[in-house]
């Protein structure tokens, strides 16, 4: 062994978190592919969200960097 993490337990403290990491997000992956709802196109749910911003008050105004 040259002391090194190998790539599987790099960003884990053992090789048994790094385990259960990999089963809940393929777990994850797995419940997302079998998901039946219908996509949303990306471009809708970003206009929804401009929308929703732009609703918003605008907390940077001119005078509110006061200080």
């Amino acid at each position: 062994m040259n002391g090194s993490p190998s790539s599987t337990t790099s960003a884990f403290e053992t090789a048994e978190a790094a385990e259960t990491y990999d089963h809940w997000f393929r777990a994850k992956v797995s419940a997302s592919l079998n998901d039946d709802r219908p996509a949303h196109p990306h471009a809708a749910v970003m206009a929804q969200l401009k929308k929703i911003v732009a609703a918003q008050p605008d907390d940077h105004a001119a005078g509110s960097m006061e200080g």
